[in-house]
């Protein structure tokens, strides 16, 4: 006699999601799962669908086909606000920071704290500046001047403001917009640790890229998606680095066109 073990509810679920803009399929039947303490992958290069998929998670569109679930009950957001209520955090390529202002500014962005009342009441600059420190450092920054403006740190850093922030705000859900995908190696690297630690601290992570290179070593869960429809999905230990690599990067067409290329050049006009 076997016993059925019952896995956790999913902090976010989607399945069989769609979504289309007229005559066109943006998503279809796109299923996409991540738990407390777990890195979710969703792979695809352009025009994959990445693009309208975050947006329906983090309620700027709203689905046509499918269910979304937030701990289990099946939920239609109308507005990234309710997103956000739900504790679903996106942070987007731009990372909605203004360069010239202050990281404990950039932190508290719209939400600083304030003290006093009435015609007495401002912000609590102290608190905020030791509050935003104190979150900076859990992510491995060490910030000396809260006041520094934040397009003085590095791409990477600022990646970290961004994820600290959500944190802070009470974001169970984290989803990052390519998070990697404007920085070097070296900077991508301190990215991908500011991504584990996220899960460490029991968050779900749902890490949105092109580049399997990336991907592979955080990721608990592997989505490929390809012209708004799912290609596969994979859990660790499923999949290896180099078929992920392959199929990304399209190993089929890469194939094809090696082969065309090679009959090409041994054409007689090629080699006269």
């Amino acid at each position: 006699m076997s016993a059925t073990v019952q896995s956790e509810t999913p902090l976010l679920e989607v399945r069989g999601i769609g979504k289309f803009f007229g005559n066109v399929t943006a998503l279809k039947d796109v299923s996409v799962q991540v738990g407390a303490g777990e890195v979710t992958c969703v792979l695809g290069d352009n025009g994959a669908g990445k693009s309208t998929f975050i947006k329906i998670l983090s309620g700027v569109h709203r689905h046509d086909e499918g269910q979304l679930l937030v701990d289990g009950e099946e939920t239609h957001f109308s507005s990234p606000r309710e997103a956000k209520e739900r504790g679903i955090a996106t942070v987007f390529q731009d990372l909605a920071t203004v360069p010239l202002m202050s990281i404990w500014r950039n932190f508290f962005l719209g939400s600083e704290p304030t003290k006093g009342r009435g015609p007495t009441r401002r912000v609590d600059v102290k608190f905020a500046q030791e509050t935003m420190v104190a979150e900076l450092r859990k992510m491995g920054i060490d910030v000396r001047d809260p006041d520094q403006p934040v397009g003085t740190l590095s791409g990477g850093e600022r990646q970290a403001v961004a994820i600290a922030r959500a944190v802070y705000f009470g974001a169970k859900v984290l989803i990052l917009d390519e998070p990697t995908s404007a920085l070097g190696v070296k900077q991508s690297g301190v990215v991908l640790r500011y991504v584990a630690q996220a899960r460490t601290r029991g968050l779900g992570v749902i890490f949105i890229t092109h580049n399997p290179h990336h991907a592979f070593p955080v990721g608990d869960r592997f989505v490929i998606l390809n012209r708004g429809k799912l290609v596969g999905a994979w859990k660790k230990g499923e999949i290896e680095r180099d078929d992920l690599v392959k199929m990304m990067s399209g190993g089929a067409e890469l194939d094809a066109l090696a082969h065309e290329l090679e009959r090409e050049l041994q054409r007689p006009e090629a080699t006269a």
